[in-house]
C-alpha cells in the first residue's frame, strides 16, 4: 500500500492541474468574447462612416460633370484629397463585390485607428502604388484569403474618380517583409494578418485599362 502523504499529494497534483485547467478556459472564452465584441465595433464604425464617405465622393463626382463647385478642393500633385469625417481623415473607400464588402479608407495608419477602419500604409492612387491595411475582422479584411486572381475591385477617392483593379497575385508575407509589402510595381495591394499573426495574407492587383 501506498503512504497516505503520497495520495494526498497525488490528489493536490490533481486538484492543481484542475483548477489551471479550468483558468485556462476561462481564459480562453473571455479572449474569444473580446475578439467577438472587437469585430463587432469594428462593423458598426464601418456602418456610420462609410455613408458619410460615399455621399461626400458621390457629391464631387456630380459636380465634376455638371461643372458645380465640389464639397472637398481636390489635392494638388501626386496627393490623395482626405475628407475629415467623425474626426479622421479618408481618402476614399474600397469596394470588394465577389466579398460583398465596401470599406472607407483612412488617409493614413496607426493601430488604434485599424480598429476602426483599413487605412493606407503607403503610396497613392495617384502614384499607382496604394497599399491597405486592416485587421482581420470579418467585417473588415478577414475574408481576404477568399478572393481569386482575376477578381475585380474598386477604389473611390474623395474626387469621385473609380479606380479599377485586378487581382493578380496571392502570398503570405513575414510580418517582417516592409519592403516586399511596399515593392514590386502593383498598383494596389491589401494585406491583413492571419489568426496566428505568424504571417500576413497579402493581395496584389494591378490596374485595369480602363481605369
Amino acid at each position: 500500500m501506498r503512504p497516505k502523504s503520497e495520495k494526498k499529494r497525488r490528489v493536490k497534483v490533481g486538484t492543481v492541474c484542475m483548477s489551471a485547467g479550468a483558468a485556462l478556459v476561462i481564459a480562453a472564452l473571455c479572449l474569444f468574447g473580446f475578439n467577438q465584441w472587437e469585430d463587432r465595433q469594428a462593423g458598426l464604425s464601418v456602418a456610420e462612416v462609410l455613408p458619410q464617405v460615399m455621399e461626400i465622393a458621390q457629391q464631387d463626382a456630380e459636380a465634376e460633370e455638371t461643372g458645380g463647385t465640389p464639397v472637398v478642393s481636390e489635392a494638388s500633385g501626386t496627393d490623395m484629397t482626405e475628407v475629415m469625417v467623425e474626426g479622421y481623415d479618408y481618402i476614399g473607400y474600397l469596394s470588394i463585390p465577389s466579398l460583398s464588402l465596401e470599406l472607407p479608407v483612412m488617409s493614413t495608419w496607426s493601430y488604434p485607428q485599424l480598429r476602426i477602419a483599413p487605412c493606407r500604409y503607403y503610396g497613392s492612387t495617384k502614384t499607382g502604388d496604394l497599399v491597405i491595411a486592416a485587421h482581420n475582422y470579418s467585417r473588415h479584411f478577414g475574408n481576404l484569403k477568399d478572393l481569386s486572381v482575376g477578381d475585380k475591385l474598386y477604389f473611390t477617392d474623395m474626387d469621385g474618380t473609380v479606380t479599377t483593379y485586378e487581382v493578380v497575385e496571392l502570398d503570405n508575407l513575414a510580418p517582417t517583409a516592409i519592403e516586399e509589402m511596399t515593392s514590386g510595381g502593383y498598383a494596389l495591394t491589401l494585406f491583413t494578418c492571419t489568426y496566428s499573426g505568424q504571417s500576413r495574407v497579402t493581395v496584389r492587383c494591378d490596374a485595369c485599362a480602363d481605369s
